[in-house]
């Protein structure tokens, strides 16, 4: 099992600082470390974010798919 350093559980912010505290407890892991993301649905957008915002900075692995609850461990290379 994956050790997270951090856990992001994205229903208990308000929309607009959903994505922010997202990037922001990213941008402070260390190299090899990993966050997990915690969402009641599926976080395909802010991937795309990470993609645009975030090239060749990160990996993306799904732990849980629904149907309520997504989980998504992101890691820093």
């Amino acid at each position: 099992m994956r050790e997270f350093a951090r856990t992001v559980i994205a229903p208990d912010y308000p929309p607009k600082d959903k994505h922010p505290v997202i990037f922001s407890t990213f941008d402070s892991l260390k190299e090899g470390e990993f966050m997990q993301i915690v969402n009641d649905h599926d976080p395909r957008p802010l991937r795309y974010q990470f993609m645009m915002e975030r090239e060749d900075q990160f990996t993306w692995a799904y732990i849980e798919e629904g149907p309520e609850t997504w989980r998504v461990a992101i890691g820093k290379k």
